[in-house]
């Protein structure tokens, strides 16, 4: 399971006399039987020294510099080891650390990693694994637990809140009790962290395999509302838009448990729908102007705010308004209409997006299955094969179960954990 490129890294690395270990989640996921997506190397080389090394060595980050090397489509990243943490370091009002290019030895970077199974190291040297922090007892015991003082660790970077959640459902471990007690109290910290990371934060947590059990446990612990507030409001006390979300997160998953494309795109404009369709169906009932104005006015508002917590990229936060506008026009049921719609770019995208609707409730399942129906007969007449696809569309299941309505489940921690 380990990768050519990376033992190539390694390699090179030692053979210009430095020390190097595979690290975090690649080693923890090879002990724990699950093949690696990607690989980390930690070094006592320092960038200046590893650039040279390499011909496709890129240095990144501020807060820490760290070198991305790439091998075709793959990238490794290496770190230098990091020193001890020092009441010199550059911190913010609430803790955060702010510049961290303080190099030390192995045994100082374990203890800087998060979690004690992220801090386990493979030698090729001898081909051991070196742990100072008791990351193997813990795999074997099932848990994640914070390496220091949890809440100090948790204020140096709030996204390790986000980081237990996710490697806990990924491995199907559960929390440490002294790891879980404070998240739901410095969820608030997530405020601080740049929106521009925290979107690349949510797609690593929401568009994955386990995105309905991440989803519940962020509600939990009340870190979705740092993410999404208008969305988690409505969803705390609207099930049907619970079961949206929770719907659309599990057709994501299931796509990439198949191989099939997604895209941020969808994923987004199914976050953030409730609150669009909230606004919209408020302002439709007041003043009964265009439908199309009202969405565009609805979708502008949520963006404008949401984008202040978890920065959207233009190039889906446009296709995210497509998908929206489309849903008023569904409303209207005519060849015409169909034709015009059918031709649409988001067409797909936004017909799976009423789906999903259908399927909550949310729509009429009869106005789902007119579009359905429309689209067989009028690409037959047309003898076109392809109506036009979008690869963010999550396919309808037609042999699919009636959906039981959920509940937001409580996450359990290791001192709840039934003998």
């Amino acid at each position: 399971m380990l990768s050519s490129a990376a033992l190539r890294t390694l390699y090179t690395l030692r053979d210009a006399g430095f020390e190097a270990y595979l690290v975090g989640g690649g080693v923890r996921d090879i002990l724990a039987g699950i093949t690696p997506k990607d690989f980390d190397i930690a070094t006592n080389a320092h960038p200046e020294q590893i650039k040279p090394l390499f011909r496709s060595c890129r240095l990144i980050g501020r807060r820490f510099v760290i070198c991305h090397v790439r091998f075709g489509g793959e990238v490794i990243e290496l770190t230098t080891f990091r020193g001890a943490i020092s009441d010199s370091m550059e911190r913010d009002d609430t803790g955060r650390i702010l510049s961290d290019n303080v190099y030390g030895t192995l045994e100082t970077d374990a203890f800087r990693r998060d979690f004690t199974v992220n801090a386990l190291y493979y030698d090729i040297s001898d081909f051991s694994i070196v742990d100072y922090c008791g990351g193997l007892d813990d795999l074997q015991a099932r848990v994640i637990r914070m390496i220091g003082d949890v809440e100090s660790r948790y204020r140096e970077d709030p996204v390790r809140m986000l980081r237990a959640v996710r490697i806990a459902n990924k491995l199907h471990f559960e929390l440490a009790a002294d790891t879980a007690e404070p998240i739901a109290r410095l969820a608030p910290l997530l405020r601080e962290i740049p929106a521009a990371r925290l979107f690349d934060e949510v797609l690593k947590i929401l568009q994955n395999v386990d995105a309905v059990a991440n989803y519940e446990s962020l509600a939990h612990f009340g870190l979705f509302t740092e993410l999404f507030p208008d969305t988690d409001r409505l969803c705390d006390r609207d099930d049907m838009a619970d079961d949206f979300v929770a719907l659309a997160l599990s057709n994501t998953a299931e796509r990439i448990r198949n191989d099939l494309p997604v895209s941020p795109a969808f994923l987004y404009a199914a976050l953030l729908w409730p609150p669009v369709l909230q606004r919209y169906r408020q302002t439709i009932r007041r003043e009964r102007p265009s439908p199309a104005v009202v969405m565009q006015q609805a979708a502008e508002e949520v963006l404008g705010r949401a984008i202040r917590r978890v920065a959207i990229p233009k190039r889906f936060s446009i296709p995210m308004r497509e998908i929206w506008l489309m849903q008023p026009r569904f409303e209207q049921q005519s060849d015409g209409r169909a034709r015009r719609l059918m031709g649409h770019p988001r067409f797909r995208a936004a017909y799976d997006f009423l789906l999903l609707r259908a399927e909550v409730g949310e729509v009429p399942q009869a106005l789902a299955d007119w579009w359905t129906e429309a689209q067989t007969r009028l690409t037959a007449e047309r003898g076109d094969d392809d109506i036009g696809v979008f690869d963010d569309a999550v396919p309808a299941d037609d042999d699919a179960p009636p959906r039981k309505r959920r509940r937001r489940r409580r996450a359990r921690t290791r001192s709840e954990t039934p003998a």
